[in-house]
């Protein structure tokens, strides 16, 4: 039975994916778990740099669809019992899944990984904190930093996702909307050593406020179904 899945978004990374197959190896080995690479219409080696293993499963897209739809595909294939994502650029630490599980294990729902000291230019600090300050004051997730896609959450969390655009930035969001605990912890935030961003603000702020009107209509009008407990004797 696989206790642990690990999603992992791939889009042009063969230079990072051996090393952050090693390190999620080494970290894991304690947990029964799959690795599941969702690789989104690369166009370099990614495909062919990461090593087939028993737990090892490839999802591999027809051409990019962007990292809401990795995210997504991954997490709805996943058997394990805790569901983890991460990113495939190495700059999210392997080594920060366990203080995630130790969160779970304490009662949470979902943990989000937040980066304490980021390791990025100002200029992109200034605006992710911009970004996140307006997100988080919208749809009431309580969250600081959505930008970091290392999350742990249960699998049955999935139900509160929609797959659409945008999707990975309302995680939080649309869980926490459905009544599930939801909570942070600081997380350690590497360098990028290769390739370069995908994703720059500018291309994103549009969609992304656009998204956010969305989102907060969704939570407005989402069902919260929770049954009675069982009367005794019946």
């Amino acid at each position: 039975m696989v206790e642990l899945s690990v999603i992992i978004p791939v889009y042009n990374e063969e230079d990072s994916l051996p090393q952050l197959q090693e390190e999620l190896s080494r970290t894991l080995a304690p947990y029964a778990h799959e690795l599941i690479f969702v690789d989104d219409g690369s166009t370099d080696r990614s495909l062919e740099r990461i090593k087939r293993e028993p737990n090892v499963r490839v999802l591999a897209f027809e051409r990019n669809s962007g990292q809401s739809a990795a995210m997504y595909a991954g997490l709805m294939a996943a058997q394990g019992r805790i569901l983890v994502l991460i990113d495939s650029d190495l700059q999210n630490d392997p080594h920060d899944i366990p203080r995630l599980l130790a969160g779970i294990e304490a009662g949470a729902d979902l943990v989000c990984g937040y980066r304490a000291k980021r390791k990025d230019t100002w200029f992109k600090r200034v605006q992710s904190r911009i970004a996140n300050g307006v997100r988080s004051r919208f749809t009431g997730d309580g969250i600081r930093d959505t930008g970091c896609t290392l999350k742990a959450m249960r699998a049955e969390c999935r139900e509160a996702l929609v797959p659409f655009h945008g999707m990975h930035r309302f995680i939080p969001a649309l869980i926490k909307g459905l009544g599930y605990k939801v909570v942070e912890v600081a997380v350690n935030h590497r360098p990028r050593r290769h390739g370069v961003s995908k994703y720059t603000f500018s291309a994103r702020a549009l969609r992304a406020t656009v998204d956010m009107f969305g989102v907060r209509w969704l939570l407005n009008r989402q069902l919260r179904i929770r049954f009675r407990p069982a009367a005794p004797g019946s």
